[in-house]
């Protein structure tokens, strides 16, 4: 005859996947952070799985079994070292074109304070040299950078700041290339890191005042004098080429 299970036989049954899940993300902590402390130290991204793994005190076989590729460790560290989400609900600001230009500032503080760490993390994703397609950022955090930028947009929209007949998800995808364009043009060095935030703040302020009602264009204005003044000034204190 059988023996019933018991209550603790049951409740360890529910616990393992739990408690595997648990072992899970902390091999991931691990590995991110084993990769975000190598990249500090020698300012490239061209780590081998052997040596991530290693610094990490996991198996050869974890990282791949976890992320799959290089690639998707990078993108992990260049998603671990932000916080924006959560600094981007806490924004305080007057109109919704303000806060949109807040958004946009709170995201290039990190890489303008940053940038020897920032730098190699762009090209190792800009790099199309090898198989690996999965892009610039995980399909979970495309999507919800998508979702925030189209709710600021939304919200122009909704104060009378952007016409409504306009599409937001075409306006979201078009300051999307003007700010993936500006990082290319960072990340391969012909964009000074000092240029870099009022660079891009200057593309998406003539994208949005294409699209904007007349009270949207008066504030959009005041952002695209401010860029320019900007880049203008950091152009004559820069040394001559």
């Amino acid at each position: 005859m059988n023996a019933s299970p018991t209550d603790t036989d049951i409740l360890s049954d529910v616990a393992e996947p739990g408690r595997r899940e648990q072992a899970k993300a902390e091999r991931r902590i691990k590995i991110v952070r084993a990769a975000r402390d190598l990249i500090r130290e020698t300012g490239e991204t061209n780590l081998s799985m052997r040596m991530i793994a290693k610094r990490a005190g996991v198996s050869v076989a974890t990282p791949y079994n976890l992320f799959g590729s290089k690639r998707a460790v990078v993108m992990a560290v260049l998603e671990d070292e932000r916080d924006f989400l959560q600094r981007f609900m806490e924004l305080k600001v007057a109109n919704a074109i303000d806060r949109i230009f807040e958004a946009h500032a709170l995201a290039m503080t990190y890489i303008v304070r940053d940038p020897e760490f920032y730098q190699p993390l762009w090209k190792a994703l800009l790099d199309t040299s090898g198989q690996d397609d999965t892009g610039l950022a995980t399909p979970e955090r495309q999507a919800q950078t998508r979702a925030a930028w189209r709710w600021l947009l939304s919200a122009a929209q909704q104060e009378g700041l952007l016409n409504d007949d306009v599409s937001v998800e075409w306006l979201e995808r078009t300051l999307s290339h003007v700010g993936n364009g500006a990082m290319l043009s960072w990340a391969m060095g012909s964009l000074d890191t000092d240029q870099l935030m009022a660079a891009a703040g200057l593309g998406y302020a003539l994208v949005l005042a294409a699209s904007a009602t007349p009270e949207g264009r008066r504030l959009l204005d005041k952002k695209i004098a401010a860029f320019q003044k900007m880049l203008h000034r950091k152009a004559k204190a820069a040394p001559p080429g």
